[in-house]
């Protein structure tokens, strides 16, 4: 990394409720960004329609498609903070990825890493296994290691959302400072 070079990254997040332990993994990686790496997260895909081929066919690209796009390419990387529902990804963020597939999709060598919190004991690791063989299709380059499946989530945050769990918090600094030298390595 040369000298004064700031990696970009843009967080998403795969849950659209309003107080999101997946939004809190990501303010708090916000936070623990390591010196040269910012964190920018994206504010929701909630108003992105079901994707239909028809649909697309009659009216094209839906605008909040397109700015998600450009958004994805500007970044240097992305990181992505997903809950596991029925032992898989959420639906409203794949239908975002769905649509993102089609015309110029931005993922092709894309620098990616994963974290996920959830209310259940085993955290996120059959999502992230998901999200990892859907996004291989569209050419993402995710983060090996470290995996990061934040289980019991309600009892790792305070009243206020702060992410509490010492152990996780490090992990996600850890999680942080690989991703920094990944994107370094296989951005193109």
């Amino acid at each position: 990394m040369s000298d004064g070079e700031v990696l970009n990254v843009l967080g998403i997040c795969g849950s659209l409720r309003k107080g999101s332990y997946n939004r809190r993994l990501l303010e708090f990686a916000q936070e623990a960004a390591p010196e040269g790496m910012t964190i920018e997260i994206y504010k929701g895909h909630h108003g992105f329609p079901v994707y239909n081929a028809d649909d697309e066919e009659r009216n094209g690209i839906p605008t909040p498609v397109v700015e998600l796009r450009e958004m994805i390419r500007a970044a240097d990387g992305v990181l992505l903070a997903s809950p596991e529902y029925n032992f898989s990804m959420p639906g409203g963020l794949k239908n975002a990825f769905d649509w993102l597939s089609r015309e110029e999709q931005p993922f092709t060598h894309k620098p990616m890493a994963i974290m996920g919190a959830s209310a259940g004991p085993v955290g996120t690791a059959r999502s992230q296994y998901h999200w990892r063989q859907s996004m291989a299709a569209l050419g993402a380059i995710f983060l090996p290691r470290p995996e990061i499946f934040v289980g019991s989530a309600a009892k790792k945050f305070d009243e206020d959302g702060t992410f509490t769990d010492e152990i996780g918090r490090k992990l996600i600094g850890d999680l942080l400072a690989a991703f920094q030298k990944w994107i370094l390595q296989v951005r193109v």
